[in-house]
């Protein structure tokens, strides 16, 4: 039986979660800012209508957001990750084949009998998560996964439609098809669109009905498997359309100018703590690192310095002390006193899968020692996704971090602080204290009388 696979997709997720617990922003239009409140990486659909664009600079926007009444955000990753975690577990209810695309998109293959509209299958889908997790979702039906894709794009901007498209009848198929410009399919980018258009492929219609083996000599081979998918027939997984990731980064400006060696090493080993991290999630381990330190090249007055530190690890490694220690010696190699530094990035590389850990025949650390790494590792890792992110992490990394980046609009951590759990009044009186988000709008309790 071919497989039926449905698209989840959460609408305008960030925007969404800042919603969820404020209703006074339904309606009302909302960004959200990138680290350090540097550039607009979320809109709802009233900011884009106002004419608001992705990645535009958050100081050019001032007079759009006074015009037009714009709440404004700070990133507040720990509040999206955990509602991007109630919306996938709630998904695996309904079926035992799923796959997670991003923090806020996943493909399911719909447990649906041979001949049965599955529509109804992903109303409930929608209907649930919005239930259970209040957020707004548009279900693509397809019978591949490219197809899967189209169908929650017209589900998500056809309002008609209730949040739910199906193309698996082929008459919605060939319709989509024929109105869909070639750049909207799952895969096909600007560069390749320019190709296209020159052998005289305009839509997905177009592409869908060309000649595989003509598609090969200018997409490779992934084109031809567009285009099988186009034509209904699964051939894509999701492994297919991200390679192996073989650097990590972290990168942030400080939030606040720094001058200092110390302050300048604790702010590295916070971000190859951050690296580590990530690391471990993909069960991967590092053979060398670099370090870059900048000036700000916005202030042309002060003077201008810019270094970078790559040093290679003697065993490929995943642990926190090794690669801060490491990275504290690098960052002391390339600092020059009388500069203001903005930002700092730690860039990871030379990565290997953790089974194909290399040995070392006159490496330090025996495999007891890697063991016992490892072990320290899993437990720390446990611990802060339990307890929240730094809970325990390495003392160089620093306590109070006043480098961190600018955060000034962020809205509580709703669901994983204590301290900023909301509160319902179920009384006559409200209560004495009343907790403000620091942002353009104020949280509102709720009074029960």
């Amino acid at each position: 039986m071919p497989p039926v696979f449905a698209l989840v997709d959460c609408n305008n997720f960030y925007a969404s979660c800042e919603r969820l617990f404020n209703p006074r922003l339904i309606g009302q239009p909302i960004i959200v800012l990138s680290n350090n409140d540097g550039c607009v990486i979320a809109r709802s659909n009233e900011a884009k209508a106002a004419g608001i664009a992705m990645g535009q600079p958050f100081h050019e926007c001032a007079g759009l957001i006074h015009r037009h009444q714009i709440a404004v955000f700070s990133a507040n990753f720990g509040l999206y990750g955990d509602l991007s975690h109630r919306v996938m577990q709630t998904l695996e209810r309904f079926t035992s084949a799923m796959e997670v695309y991003s923090i806020d998109e996943a493909f399911l293959t719909l447990p649906v009998q041979p001949g049965e509209d599955p529509a109804p299958l992903a109303h409930r889908i929608r209907q649930t998560i919005r239930r259970e997790t209040g957020l707004p979702v548009s279900v693509g039906i397809g019978p591949t996964r490219v197809l899967a894709k189209l169908a929650n794009e017209i589900a998500k901007h056809t309002p008609a439609l209730n949040g739910v498209s199906n193309l698996i009848p082929l008459s919605n198929r060939n319709d989509c098809l024929a109105r869909t410009p070639v750049e909207e399919v799952w895969g096909i980018g600007s560069r390749l669109t320019r190709r296209l258009a020159a052998i005289g492929i305009h839509t997905a219609a177009d592409l869908r009905d060309a000649d595989p083996s003509r598609i090969q000599t200018v997409l490779t081979v992934q084109g031809t498997r567009i285009v099988h998918e186009l034509r209904g027939r699964a051939c894509i997984h999701l492994e297919d359309l991200a390679a192996p990731r073989k650097t990590l980064t972290c990168s942030r400006s400080f939030g606040r100018p720094v001058t200092g060696l110390d302050e300048l090493r604790e702010a590295v080993v916070a971000y190859v703590s951050r690296a580590a991290e990530k690391l471990r999630a993909q069960h991967s381990l590092a053979e060398a690192l670099q370090i870059y330190i900048r000036t700000n090249p916005f202030r042309p007055t002060d003077p201008q310095y810019s270094a970078t530190a790559t040093l290679r690890l003697p065993v490929p490694s995943d642990h926190t002390p090794t690669l801060a220690a490491v990275a504290g010696r690098a960052v002391a190699t390339i600092y020059r006193s009388g500069y203001v530094y903005h930002k700092a990035s730690v860039l990871l590389f030379g990565l290997c899968a953790r089974e194909h850990r290399p040995l070392d025949l006159f490496a330090s650390a025996s495999a007891t020692d890697v063991i016992r790494q490892t072990r320290l590792m899993t437990a720390l890792d446990s611990l802060n996704a339990t307890f929240g992110r730094h809970t325990v992490q390495v003392a160089s990394a620093g306590l109070e971090k006043p480098w961190k980046m600018r955060q000034n609009h962020r809205s509580p951590s709703f669901t994983t602080r204590w301290t900023e759990l909301p509160v319902v009044s179920a009384g006559c009186e409200r209560p004495k204290k009343k907790m403000e988000m620091p942002c353009t709008s104020v949280w509102p309790r709720v009074s029960h009388s």
